[in-house]
């Protein structure tokens, strides 16, 4: 009866490696941050998928010992094994034996915290140093860690004290289940913060959405805040790049620190590099971000302006990355706001992507009208009542299920009816439900958050090593308590509500933080309470309405400045719907050219391009400035192939059209005075991954 573990594991290990290849660059990733991301998104899931499992095998451990009957004075004891389970006791879907589930949690917990707090973190700070070498950035790493954690060492230095104040008893199980326990506290308090917040978004999102023009309104909006943003991370590239500039012209070829500033332009851009070559030479090296002293750097100024560089090339990649995800969902709802009021009801876009056969067959025209315009909205204002609902159910479970009599909470009555009458499947799909609630809750705050406008998850490919592994951390972090928090909410947790219902093994393996009196009779308990504050701040907008009093634009009806942003996005839109057109016309005329050349013959065409009398290349040739005789050498017809089509570019792809082909070829800025080998340029391998610099 293990099957269904077993499909967890296979089920939890898919959807992380789905999730993975969506977010991420597999081949340009290196392997250990892979690995990594992978274990700790895989064993997050697991741990949801596989507490129903435990929760029904502790109630059907219960309902045995309840009606084991007693033996006879004069009868022998005999082995547990060999005493049949009474016949009010079915066996559930997906027992297992007594002892798999004590290791599966131990290996599941201890593994993921190893990763949350250790490997991970190490990871994360080797990608952001700006040093040349694996020993420096280890070090680097090191120091930042360190750092990070000396607080977290004096807060635990402070419990222990506290603890050996009161005379209590250390040994290793309680050394153990302290630590656990810390960590746990650390993730309740930021899952609460999630929750509150994302139990009211989820409905509302949804039942915007159900409103065509809103949703349209709001990611003219966003389209707006986008543009400003990369704008801006594009003129803090070029600052660095002109400091680089000048950098490069003082530091000699057959300097020691050649080799390191080499290493830095290895990771820009061609186009950048030329881009800023040309702004120093208009400038006379006078630009905000220039630099004219000709004294030469020390190593630490150019691990610092590298570190500039990795992070400054990180935001670019991001808003380069969010803003075609969002140029696409504007230009999806422009076409349902065109369809909605179709007489032949069929979907049709004004950039149509290239459609596989299985595609047009299982998802006609016909099909997506229905589903765009006729049936989504239904559909999400159904999804948001019963959203809803739930969020109801959990917020008052939240505030009540301390109480042990009478019984509040809602998941706990629901599970003790189904514990009266032994129905163990109910129990399972109820649940399955309630925690996939939960995770969905939390983790879409997740993939929608950013950090000091450095972390992000976009998809097509397009999400970066750095975000990769802060959200792996965060899943780590924040899947333990998420599941203590539901055992208590259905009084399955022995440490809140005492004799009522047996524990379970997962809450066994965890710990709690039962010396300190303050955390486990306060904190755990009365802390969840608090989403209720959180979730009316969300429901009233007041996080938004003090962002915008700061000075940070938020998208607020009835406002001045989000209508002019509303504008300013709609204007932008159109310019990228320009720009698409002209990409799409540039490539007609490019297959008109080479159908004619297929059809007259390359033979009888090869005299007029050698300067024949009627000029009939030249004819065919637009010169219009977009592929052959402009100065600009962006591809609007490689773009067209991929983008106007529908085809989603990953972040590579979408910083080469913009500003070059490629960063495999390290180059140097060249100086008048002096020539580099090859014509200034030094060919390299290609920066790939965590040893990039090596």
């Amino acid at each position: 009866m293990a099957y269904l573990l077993s499909f967890g594991i296979v089920a939890a290990l898919f959807l992380a490696s789905i999730s993975l290849y969506r977010y991420g660059n597999i081949p340009r990733q290196h392997i250990l941050v892979t690995l990594s991301v992978l274990t700790a998104w895989c064993f997050s899931f697991l741990i949801v998928f596989t507490i129903p499992l435990d929760v029904t095998s502790t109630l059907y451990r219960q309902c045995v010992e309840e009606h084991r009957p007693t033996p006879a004075p004069n009868v022998t004891n005999t082995s547990a094994a060999t005493v049949a389970p009474p016949p009010q006791c079915q066996e559930p879907w997906g027992m297992v034996p007594a002892s798999v589930f004590p290791n599966l949690w131990r290996i599941i917990y201890w593994s993921s915290q190893f990763l949350t707090w250790l490997i991970m973190p190490l990871m994360q700070s080797y990608l952001k140093a700006g040093d040349f070498t694996v020993k420096g950035k280890l070090k680097s790493a090191l120091i930042e860690n360190a750092i990070y954690y000396g607080s977290y060492l004096f807060i635990c230095g402070v419990l222990l004290i506290y603890i050996a104040v009161k005379g209590e008893s250390l040994d290793w199980q309680k050394l153990k289940a302290i630590a656990s326990s810390a960590s746990n506290t650390w993730g309740l308090f930021l899952l609460i913060l999630l929750l509150g917040y994302a139990l009211v978004e989820v409905p509302r999102s949804l039942w915007n959405n159900a409103k065509p023009g809103f949703a349209l309104q709001y990611a003219y909006f966003k389209a707006a805040k986008l543009s400003t943003e990369k704008a801006e991370a594009e003129e803090h590239v070029d600052d660095i790049l002109e400091s680089l500039q000048g950098l490069s012209r003082v530091i000699p070829n057959n300097h020691e620190l050649r080799p390191c500033l080499e290493t830095i332009l290895r990771k820009v851009p061609i186009e950048l590099q030329e881009r800023a070559s040309r702004n120093f030479a208009r400038t006379g090296g006078s630009g905000m971000g220039a630099t004219s002293s000709t004294i030469l750097p020390s190593e630490k100024a150019l691990v610092r302006i590298h570190k500039q560089v990795i992070k400054s090339l990180q935001t670019l990649q991001r808003t380069e990355a969010l803003w075609s995800v969002q140029v696409q969902t504007v230009l999806h709802l422009e076409d349902v706001a065109k369809n909605i009021h179709s007489s032949d009801r069929r979907f049709k876009s004004e950039f149509p992507r290239q459609r596989t056969q299985l595609e047009r067959i299982c998802y006609s025209a016909t099909l997506q009208w229905y589903w765009e315009c006729l049936l989504k909205a239904p559909f999400l204002k159904t999804m948001c009542v019963l959203t809803a609902t739930m969020s109801a159910m959990v917020v008052w479970s939240e505030l009540t299920f301390f109480s042990r009599h009478p019984v509040l909470s809602i998941f706990a009555n629901v599970i003790y009816v189904a514990k009266e009458s032994y129905d163990f499947f109910t129990i399972e799909v109820f649940s399955m439900v309630v925690l996939c609630y939960f995770f969905y809750c939390t983790y879409s705050t997740i993939l929608r958050i950013r950090f000091l406008n450095l972390y992000y998850l976009a998809p097509h490919h397009q999400t970066n090593e750095h975000s990769l592994i802060f959200s792996g951390m965060l899943l780590c972090r924040l899947t333990p308590p998420m599941c203590l928090n539901f055992l208590g909410l259905i009084h399955m947790d022995t440490h809140i509500i005492p004799n009522r219902i047996m524990e379970t093994v997962y809450t066994q393996i965890m710990g709690h933080m039962d010396v300190i009196g303050i955390i486990s009779n306060g904190f755990n308990i009365y802390f969840p309470m608090c989403m209720l504050a959180f979730c009316l701040a969300t429901w009233f907008s007041l996080g938004s309405r003090a962002l915008n009093a700061l000075g940070f634009q938020q998208f607020l009806q009835n406002e001045t400045i989000a209508t002019e942003l509303v504008q300013e996005g709609k204007d932008l839109i159109a310019r990228e719907k320009r720009r698409r057109q002209r990409a799409e016309e540039a490539m007609a005329r490019r297959r008109d050219f080479n159908r004619t050349d297929q059809v007259l013959g390359s033979d009888y065409l090869s005299k007029y391009r050698s300067g024949g009398p009627s000029g009939l290349a030249s004819s065919r040739t637009p010169a219009d400035g977009l592929l052959r005789d402009g100065d600009s050498s962006f591809d609007y017809a490689a773009v067209a192939s991929s983008s106007a089509l529908g085809v989603p570019r990953s972040l590579s792809e979408e910083i080469n059209d913009r500003f070059g082909v490629s960063t495999q070829v390290q180059v140097g800025f060249r100086d008048p005075d002096y020539e580099t080998e090859t014509d200034g340029r030094i060919v390299g391998p290609p920066p790939r991954g965590l040893f990039d610099d090596v």
